[in-house]
């Protein structure tokens, strides 16, 4: 399922705090972006204690219960987990990916809290999330009967979001500083084959294993625990972030003129980090468009043109990555890449078949 419109975290706390006290939600998203840990917190915030099911390893009778006899008649006890005294939050995990059989058993639960003659306590609030098909999860498509059972809202990655939480939460300065200068990277959509790709949750592993390792970390070990968690473009460019930051050519130094893009070929890689993170610095600083362009924006890309000179010396190719419009049409602002065309025309060359 895709909705028209999608929601941040916090957003996605204010929608919780005013529906599922009277209706059950069911949150869609892409693996690895927070949806069981916002509904934790959301849990948490409201003072209810939070009973996590996991729908991809259910059976029926884990939520109707199996039948007994009570006064010569069968009745259906409910787990223990589910029938409690107290109200509580009632999280269905990976809901749409449990069979159409335990869907069924969900009916009565999600529409009217109850299970046989059970009803959950009052004040009790029942919340499911789950992938998407696109996501290369295993999903299996929901009943429409379930699904007009329960409102429904799509969690957006939000970087700003994403970095604030962060900061308060121990990650590790690495990852921070990284995503910095690649907000682009916090998320990447999963791919077909297996492999890991980047989310905010394998950002957040990928800073445990840092912080594990402490101060006895190399380059090579770097390398080792960024692609056992993201993304493989992602994770080269981080290792070659860690080499950049161990050495002298950090992005900040080079706009400044204090340091010159390096040149050795064993640094071609931190030569592709760098050249990346000056076209994403480039399209942070100047606006997309000509009339909002002031003095501070003039003298920013009077320097960058002068640096993508001096990185096509070095080579062209990367130089013409930093100005070629990408795929999914994601480029400079037009007016700039404009006066590169005009003023270094060698970077207007075709880069196909390259």
């Amino acid at each position: 399922m895709n909705l028209a419109i999608q929601v941040t975290q916090k957003q996605l706390m204010d929608v919780l705090l005013n529906v599922a006290v009277a209706r059950p939600v069911f949150i869609w998203g892409a693996p690895g972006i927070g949806k069981s840990s916002l509904v934790e917190a959301f849990a948490e915030q409201v003072g209810l204690p939070c009973v996590s099911l996991l729908g991809s390893q259910l059976a029926p009778e884990d939520i109707i219960g199996v039948p007994q006899i009570v006064d010569g008649k069968s009745r259906f006890c409910p787990p223990a987990q589910i029938a409690r005294e107290e109200p509580y939050c009632l999280f269905l995990d990976e809901l749409n990916a449990c069979s159409q059989e335990v869907q069924k058993a969900f009916y009565s639960l999600i529409h009217e809290r109850r299970i046989g003659d059970y009803h959950l306590p009052e004040g009790s609030i029942v919340i499911g999330a789950g992938n998407r098909a696109q996501d290369s999860a295993i999903v299996k498509p929901m009943s429409s009967a379930l699904i007009n059972r329960m409102f429904h809202v799509q969690l957006l990655v939000s970087y700003e979001q994403w970095m604030n939480w962060a900061y308060s939460n121990g990650i590790h300065s690495y990852v921070l500083q990284f995503l910095e200068v690649r907000p682009d990277y916090l998320w990447s959509q999963p791919p077909k084959s297996e492999e890991p790709f980047s989310t905010p949750r394998s950002w957040h592993m990928l800073s445990d294993a840092l912080n594990e390792f402490g101060e006895n970390l190399t380059t090579e070990m770097v390398g080792v625990l960024a692609y056992g968690c993201l993304t493989p473009q992602h994770a080269a460019q981080f290792r070659a972030f860690h080499k950049n930051i161990q050495g002298k050519y950090q992005l900040n130094r080079i706009l400044e003129g204090e340091a010159s893009f390096p040149t050795a070929p064993e640094d071609r890689d931190v030569l592709y980090f760098l050249a990346d993170s000056f076209r994403s610095q480039i399209k942070k600083e100047l606006p997309a468009d000509k009339v909002s362009v002031g003095e501070q924006h003039k003298r920013f890309a009077h320097r960058a043109k002068a640096l993508l000179k001096e990185l096509s010396s070095i080579s062209l190719e990367m130089a013409q990555m930093v100005v070629a419009r990408h795929d999914d049409g994601d480029g400079l602002p037009d007016w700039f890449v404009v006066e590169v065309i005009r003023d270094l025309p060698r970077l207007a060359m075709d880069r196909k078949g390259k």
